[in-house]
């Protein structure tokens, strides 16, 4: 008889949530075949077979909370795979309402179908007001449920940075005509190269980049009273998934080209909707960019990801008239917000910031001259 441990959790998380069983007791599985997902703060872990054989008995439910090594079922490894066995008790529970009555009519269906389609109506077991009357009568309908392992945790730091930052927004715009020209010229031979789209997304990240380097404050910590800068730029992106918002790191973006910076996005969007992202992929970052744009948002004033001590949000392109040489034109715009802790980074650093994101991005030949 084998064990069914909870994986060894990173350092900095101590327990898990039980989040979905995969197999049920009598079911025979095969090595590597998954046969429960734990959820912990970041991410949603899958506890593969280590040996085939049959599970005999859970012994952790789901929405229980397990610690690491923790015995979530039992594995008889010696049990051997019968097709008959594992797979008739299933027929016999869908069939047995309907055995008796669809054998005793096999003769009859051939001569008299019709009268047989009656007699099969006939059998069933009559529970239509039953059904009726277990519905509603009205919409107002309520449903309570627990909040899962993930939603807690981003609850709690999105409260703490609100409650425990001076956090504060200041906004700008910036005109995308000549990024969506560049993409639209050379978006065939870019993926023809690197076997990926361009998107906005390099853009804004080559943008920020060279943003903080010219301003180390956004890219550092607070911590106590010391402010620790760092000498790279591991950026933070927003990624939404279906178990809630994650934030994956492009380690070292400042030394990743554009290619590199719009496959590892790829790479990261994928894993966040399979639940496959790693702890240290979502580990540390020095800034954060989210793109609400993507849902449709216009305008919003994102929070901070602590302990960073900034974060970048860009929003929809939308063509709007603006004046330009004094006079009126209409420009694909994007309103741009940068939230900051302002007991680090004062509002004339942080607006310079934004205004050196906003030239980048309205003339993308300075992210080559890097100027």
């Amino acid at each position: 008889m084998k064990e069914v441990k909870v994986p060894v959790l990173p350092e900095s998380i101590n327990e898990a949530t039980v989040a979905a069983w995969h197999k049920k007791p009598g079911d025979y599985v095969e090595v590597d075949d998954v046969i429960v997902e734990i959820e912990t703060d970041k991410v949603v872990l899958e506890v593969p077979a280590e040996e085939a054989g049959v599970l005999t008995e859970i012994l952790a439910k789901e929405g229980e909370t397990v610690n690491a090594q923790q015995i979530l079922a039992l594995l008889d490894d010696d049990a051997e795979k019968n097709d008959d066995k594992t797979e008739t008790p299933k027929e016999t529970i869908k069939e047995t309402p309907k055995q008796d009555v669809v054998e005793s009519s096999k003769e009859t269906t051939e001569e008299t179908p019709e009268i047989n389609l009656q007699e099969n109506v006939q059998e069933e077991p009559i529970t239509t007001p039953e059904t009726h009357s277990s519905q509603p009568s009205s919409n107002r309908m309520e449903e309570r449920v627990p909040m899962s392992r993930m939603r807690k945790t981003i609850a709690k730091r999105l409260h703490s940075a609100t409650q425990n930052t001076a956090m504060l927004t200041t906004f700008n715009e910036v005109d995308m005509t000549e990024i969506l020209a560049m993409r639209k010229s050379y978006k065939e031979a870019f993926e023809k190269k690197y076997s990926v789209k361009l998107g906005f997304m390099s853009f804004f990240v080559k943008a920020a980049v060279e943003a903080l380097k010219k301003f180390p404050t956004v890219n550092a910590y607070l911590d106590g009273e010391d402010i620790e800068y760092h000498a790279y730029c591991d950026v933070s992106v927003a990624v939404s998934s279906e178990r809630g918002l994650v934030v994956p790191v492009l380690r070292d973006a400042h030394k990743m080209g554009m290619h590199d910076i719009e496959k590892g996005i790829l790479n990261y969007a994928g894993k966040a909707q399979d639940g496959t992202l790693g702890i240290e992929e979502m580990s540390g970052g020095t800034f954060t960019i989210s793109n609400g744009g993507v849902f449709g948002s216009l305008l919003s004033t994102p929070i901070l990801n602590s302990p960073q001590s900034a974060i970048l949000g860009m929003h929809k392109t939308q063509e709007r008239a603006v004046v330009v040489n004094g006079e009126i034109v209409i420009r694909p715009m994007m309103y741009l917000a940068l939230s900051y802790d302002h007991r680090i980074i004062d509002g004339k650093e942080a607006v310079q910031f934004l205004i050196s994101i906003k030239d980048a991005l309205e003339d993308p030949v300075r992210l080559l001259l890097k100027v």
